[in-house]
């Protein structure tokens, strides 16, 4: 009878979860994919220049950020996400210039450090269904939002923060038609 009751209280649990966080396993699969897959094929081609760019996936929604030393690094690591599995669209955040300073990555990191420990402690925000990338003090957000309150909240978190200079969402609300939401 023990087990019978764990079992149901992991099902309640699961439930639960899945209707706070609005990802199934499968796409988290999916992402996990694409993203390794990805990184792979940028570290294997020696003819772009990746040592700044930072790529996320949620949902197949691609985030590419960070700096590029040319126009034609840049078009040619678009081509090669557009072209990749599982990218169903490419976010291009992409700056041309030079790479982040040593002293810009440590604040980078801090301000990411900082926003993830606020939305982890925001009890109105589920942190597993947001993504941040913090470039040169720009932080982007990449996710789903329960609605326009829960992301004026993780917005609000990022623009408070010492050293950031932008908030840029490409986050999409939980009934939003571009979301994939298959398993």
């Amino acid at each position: 009878m023990r087990l019978a009751s764990l079992l149901a209280a992991l099902a309640a649990l699961s439930l639960t979860a899945g209707c706070v966080q609005n990802r199934s396993l499968g796409d988290s699969f999916g992402d996990a994919t694409t993203d390794l897959n990805l990184k792979r094929q940028l570290l294997t081609d020696r003819t772009i220049k990746t040592g700044d760019i930072d790529a996320s996936v949620f949902e197949g929604r691609l985030l590419l950020t960070g700096t590029v030393p040319t126009e034609a690094d840049h078009q040619a690591l678009l081509t090669k996400a557009r072209n990749l599995s599982g990218v169903r669209e490419v976010l291009d955040e992409l700056r041309i210039g030079r790479k982040t300073t040593m002293r810009q990555g440590l604040t980078d990191a801090a301000i990411d450090q900082k926003l993830g420990a606020a939305l982890l402690t925001d009890n109105g925000i589920y942190r597993a269904n947001y993504q941040i990338v913090v470039s040169q003090g720009t932080v982007y957000l990449l996710g789903v939002a329960q609605g326009p309150n829960e992301l004026e909240r993780v917005t609000s978190h990022a623009a408070t923060i010492d050293g950031v200079n932008n908030v840029v969402s490409h986050v999409l609300y939980v009934g939003d038609p571009r979301r994939r939401t298959e398993g």
